[in-house]
């Protein structure tokens, strides 16, 4: 599925580092080439002192097996990369003397100029020290120490009175924090940025366009892990300026934030509004998973949307950042496809249906039986035929009778008390039918001798909290 690979497009949007596990992705996936991947993911981190990492890659490339066997001027690189961290580190020294010793963090506070003072006092520090702690701790990200990376800029931001420098270490520590799997972390440092940038007077409109097209980039990988991510990506996305951003700069991201709504059944809210942006941005950039929400929500075409459903998964099994949700995307799309087919139809068939879904008959009729049963939709049973009106559907199943009565008794165990109105269901089976058995006996105490359902609008409204006219 190369062809909807966004990899180049949002990689222009990472720092170099934050691309690798991208590359390694495709490289399991085989979606290109291996020698062009391998040579891709050469080109990426020769350009940082992973010095010998990069070795390692370019010896696989050219088949060497030899210890001896390196990139040209390897030994030299190395070198100067171990030189540079001695120098770095006993520069830096003295401050990290301070910072490590467990006592001294304790007495500090959240005044950074009283830091200040008191460590110049006590510990003789000076402000000339920050700047080789955020070397030292620059270089550790460049060599691939991103641990010790985000130790050293989370002091250097306890310390640091420099407005820029405390956002660019910022970012290196979210970067950090994201490439060592932090997320818990890494969630508190993406809302700090956020709260940065909107508070920042820039210069043009278009450092504020590129700093939250690069925040939008970078919270792609805390969102998509983090527990809170999926809330988190529908409040960040929908916000005005960051709608603005990802219409003007990076139209791709639609994908991820139609994903994140369509698996995260608190925000369905949010759908009339994507459905808008998804429509304006149409000729911009589709793919599958947009043109899934398009065909159910503007066109109601059922076949194309189990079309692009089928093509969804497709596109999620080969998208780092969606690839966990492959099959939780697909259950919500069909629930998608279910409830959508049942406000515009008054009577589906359960083989129609099925085939909608992309599902076997027998396998359609299970997974419809158990939405009902976990009460994920709200319904009662109506009509001659087993039929089911929910509160925001409107619905018959015309199934086998097994497949009717299994229904039937399950809304009367889950859902009762409930009103059975008109009910005919002793016309359609004997009395000693094995299937109606149970459900007889368990509204038996509502059935009259007449053989028809009380109808009492009273009790209606006590047992469903609904006002009865919107039930009919």
């Amino acid at each position: 599925m190369a062809k909807y690979d966004l990899t180049t497009k949002i990689g222009h949007y990472l720092d170099r580092h934050m691309v690798a596990p991208l590359l390694e992705f495709l490289l399991g996936n085989e979606t290109y080439a291996h020698d062009d991947l391998m040579q891709a993911k050469y080109d990426l981190l020769s350009k940082t002192k992973m010095i010998d990492y990069t070795n390692q890659i370019y010896k696989e490339i050219h088949g060497l097996e030899e210890e001896d066997q390196n990139e040209p001027g390897y030994e030299e690189r190395r070198g100067e990369v171990l030189q540079k961290f001695q120098q770095l580190s006993e520069e830096s020294a003295p401050i990290m003397d301070i910072i490590q010793d467990p006592t001294v963090i304790q007495q500090l506070k959240q005044d950074k100029l009283a830091n200040i003072q008191f460590l110049t006092e006590n510990h003789n520090f000076q402000p000339e020290m920050l700047n080789s702690l955020y070397d030292l701790a620059l270089f550790n990200y460049d060599i691939g120490n991103y641990s010790s990376a985000a130790e050293m800029l989370y002091h250097f931001r306890i310390l640091s009175t420099d407005y820029d420098l405390n956002v660019s270490s910022l970012w290196g520590k979210l970067a950090a924090e994201i490439l060592t799997q932090n997320w818990e972390t890494a969630f508190e440092d993406l809302n700090r940025l956020k709260e940065m940038i909107e508070q920042r007077h820039f210069a043009s409109h278009l450092q504020a366009l590129q700093q939250r097209a690069w925040l939008i980039h970078w919270s792609l990988y805390v969102f998509f892990n983090h527990p809170k991510g999926r809330d988190g990506i529908v409040d960040l996305l929908f916000q005005p300026q960051y709608l603005n951003t990802i219409q003007t700069a990076c139209p791709w991201v639609l994908r991820y934030l139609t994903t994140a709504v369509v698996v995260n059944k608190k925000r369905r809210n949010v759908i009339k509004d994507l459905i808008k942006v998804l429509h304006q941005e149409g000729n911009v950039y589709r793919d599958p998973i947009t043109e899934f929400m398009e065909c159910l929500n503007v066109n109601f075409d059922f076949e194309g949307a189990q079309q692009k459903l089928k093509e969804c998964d497709e596109v999620i099994a080969n998208d780092f950042f969606l690839v966990s949700l492959q099959e939780e995307f697909k259950e919500n799309g069909r629930l998608f496809i279910f409830e959508t087919y049942c406000r515009i139809h008054q009577c589906i068939d359960i083989h129609d249906v099925s085939q909608k879904l992309d599902m076997s008959a027998e396998a359609g009729e299970k997974w419809i039986v158990n939405l009902i049963r976990n009460a994920r939709m709200d319904a009662k049973i109506d009509s001659s035929t087993v039929c089911l009106h929910g509160y925001r559907y409107y619905f018959a199943l015309v199934a086998q009778p097994h497949v009717g009565c299994r229904i039937l008794l399950s809304w009367v165990n889950n859902k009762a008390p409930f009103i059975l109105k008109s009910l005919s269901v002793r016309a359609l089976y004997p009395s000693d039918h094995p299937y109606l058995h149970p459900i007889l006996r368990s509204v038996s105490k509502n059935w009259p001798t007449d053989g028809k359902v009380a109808e009492s609008t009273t009790a209606t409204s006590r047992a469903t909290n609904q006002n009865p006219a919107r039930w009919k």
